[in-house]
């Protein structure tokens, strides 16, 4: 049976020890403290710092470690996999001094990391702040990084352990779906920041492979050097940053990885939930090139923590933005050059085992780039990592395209994850548009045939392509039985 037992609400701002740290004390890595979870049912990595060469012995659980510290005194060792419970002590000894670590649990840990769609807060979403003051009562902790640059990975970043939810409302849903559905503890560990985009979340060592990164790194090296410089050297000062550079450091490649996900790392996690991209979505270039950047830098991920490493993505939702180069700013259009290029470049993170990506072609805001319409992110994210842990015990995909049949002047679409398909609304499907081989883009009368779709159009008399909720800000209603929306889908390869 699962124990767990929840303290008065209390944020942990240090580790369970009184000393000055020094090179010589015994020190934990920085996402270790008081209230801690630890991930469940996996080898566990500690690691810190102690004095050279010196035995260190962490113990948890009736089990106990031990390894020595090399000639710069640092030291890591493994725990065996525990199973969902809690309270527990964790200490760790060496040479007379002794760290322990109150109340720790143990249960499945994500990171939850992106821009600002990640960091935004649930204060004016108020389904989200009412889950949020429910999750201080239930197993939920949440480690807090802060937001910071470097130009070099660092070794510890500035954290703490937070009893309940944290300040994100995708990551707050997230957490209290994902422990309503397991009943085990739940960590997030939110390291997020506004505008960045995804290089600012990657190591120098995929530039090699990838030419555009390598020319943001070189303007970072050479043009943007000395002003970053000055900031850390201001802020290290006890300066504070004004928004304008503020905005610019986050902005740079490199400089968060090194900060803020670095220093995380191996701290044993299921996997982490990333929504971000917008930052990236200035050109149709840039929009196609995400997917191949967001697939290589997950391998990194794996190769800093496990090849089980669990990749989330949110979909970028709806939102009433078109290219300059858009031959047309109807924002409802197939035609046109919008995030319907940057969603599908999304979809090449499912080429990976272990993905998944939480669709959100129905959510979002025309005019708002920051949408409040964060609750149900949080659910499908739950389910799909729900599914990943025990595959096919939850539907959590909506219909997704599986096949194209031309008959006559009717295009037949079938889904998969498709039982009961319906719509929202009770109408016939919208969203749906077809074209003949000069694929100028039709809207198309929809009808459902089970769990396949039958396409036609007065102005299309041999369809040849489909494309459904492939623009900037279609409109959609078609659901299967479990109210999960249809994926947004293309049939055909041209290029825009």
């Amino acid at each position: 049976m699962i124990r767990f037992f929840l303290p008065l609400l209390v944020v942990s701002l240090t580790l369970s020890v009184a000393f000055q740290a020094s090179a010589q004390d015994l020190e934990l890595a920085s996402p270790f403290g008081d209230h801690m979870v630890l991930q469940r049912d996996l080898p566990l990595n500690v690691w810190g710092w102690s004095k050279p060469n010196a035995k260190v012995e962490v113990a948890v659980a009736k089990q106990t470690v031990t390894a020595t510290a090399d000639n710069q005194g640092g030291w890591k060792l493994t725990l065996k996999p525990l199973p969902a419970g809690g309270p527990l002590m964790l200490t760790a000894s060496s040479e007379g001094q002794t760290i322990e670590l109150q109340d720790v649990l143990v249960g499945e840990v994500w990171i939850c990391s992106g821009q600002s769609n990640m960091q935004m807060g649930y204060g004016g979403i108020p389904e989200i702040k009412e889950l949020a003051e429910k999750a201080k009562r239930l197993p939920i902790r949440c480690l807090s990084v802060q937001q910071d640059v470097a130009f070099a990975p660092q070794a510890r970043c500035k954290a703490h352990w937070i009893v309940g939810p944290g300040s994100s409302a995708v990551a707050t849903a997230f957490a209290y779906d994902l422990q309503q559905t397991l009943n085990v503890p739940v960590a997030v560990i939110e390291t997020s920041w506004g505008s960045s985009s995804i290089e600012g979340w990657m190591p120098r060592s995929l530039a090699k492979d990838m030419p555009h990164f390598q020319q943001k790194l070189q303007e970072l090296d050479t043009k943007d050097h000395d002003r970053v410089a000055k900031l850390i050297a201001d802020r290290d000062a006890g300066k504070r940053w004004i928004r304008e550079d503020n905005i610019y450091l986050r902005t740079r490649p490199n400089l968060l990885y090194n900060a803020m996900l670095f220093p995380l790392a191996p701290f044993t996690v299921r996997g982490m939930v990333w929504y971000q991209g917008e930052a990236n979505t200035g050109s149709i270039a840039s929009m196609q090139q995400y997917g191949d950047t967001l697939t290589t830098w997950t391998k990194h991920l794996r190769s800093m923590w496990t090849d089980d490493f669990q990749m989330l993505a949110v979909m970028l939702p709806r939102y009433g933005r078109v290219a300059g180069s858009s031959p047309t700013k109807d924002v409802t259009s197939p035609a046109a050059h919008s995030w319907a290029w940057f969603r599908e470049s999304q979809a090449k993170l499912l080429t990976l085992p272990g993905t998944g990506i939480a669709n959100t072609i129905d959510l979002g805001d025309e005019k708002d780039i920051h949408p409040k319409d964060k609750r149900p992110i949080g659910r499908r994210l739950a389910l799909i990592a729900e599914d990943l842990l025990k595959p096919g015990s939850v539907e959590a995909s909506g219909p997704t395209f599986s096949g194209l049949k031309i008959d006559g002047d009717h295009a037949i679409v079938a889904f998969d994850h498709a039982q009961d398909l319906t719509t929202t609304d009770g109408k016939t499907p919208t969203g749906f548009w077809i074209a003949g081989k000069d694929l100028q883009w039709k809207p198309a009368t929809a009808e459902i045939d089970g769990n396949r779709i039958r396409l036609s159009s007065a102005e299309v008399s041999r369809p040849t392509a489909v494309r459904y909720a492939f623009a900037a800000f279609p409109d959609v209603n078609l659901t299967n039985g479990q109210g999960l929306p249809a994926v947004p889908f293309r049939t055909d390869d041209a290029q825009p």
